[in-house]
């Protein structure tokens, strides 16, 4: 790979264009390849909350897990848990209860394998070793400015 300055000039680049520009370089690739697939980001971070889950989670639990998630908000998680109900993805009882339906058994393993895919093309030529020290860093930079990250 080609990389845009030398090593002397990439030092004295900005952490935060860098970070904005492979956040928008993973997350636009990863919201096209989802489309193709018919569903969209925060339809898939619900049905795997729901399809991974070892105990059956509430819509108010997935919500709370995923509040956080690119600064989605409450509204559009509501708005997502209800389009992956009309998709027939998952149910929700009297209680609030989410279970994965069989179609939505079917549709999470597809749309996993194609997230297992992304991640191969994202890690292309990137060790475990630069990965880890990759999200360190970023956790230091976040870390020093004040800010708040946190994923599951």
């Amino acid at each position: 790979m080609e990389y845009s300055h030398s090593d002397a000039e990439l030092i004295e680049q900005p952490i935060g264009y860098w970070a904005w520009a492979a956040y928008k370089a993973v997350v636009t690739r990863t919201r096209g390849a989802l489309a193709e697939k018919g569903t969209t980001q925060p339809q898939w971070w619900v049905l795997a909350q729901v399809a991974r889950a070892e105990r059956i989670k509430t819509r108010a639990e997935v919500s709370d897990i995923l509040s956080g998630y690119l600064d989605t908000g409450d509204v559009v998680l509501a708005e997502e848990i209800d389009a992956t109900i009309a998709h027939g993805w998952i149910t929700e009882d009297a209680g609030g209860r989410l279970s994965l339906t069989a179609a939505g058994k079917d549709f999470f393993d597809e749309v996993a394998l194609l997230q297992r895919e992304l991640w191969a093309e994202r890690h292309a030529g990137v060790s475990d070793e630069e990965y880890l020290t990759t999200l360190k860093v970023l956790q230091r930079f976040i870390h020093n400015t004040g800010g708040y990250a946190w994923h599951h």
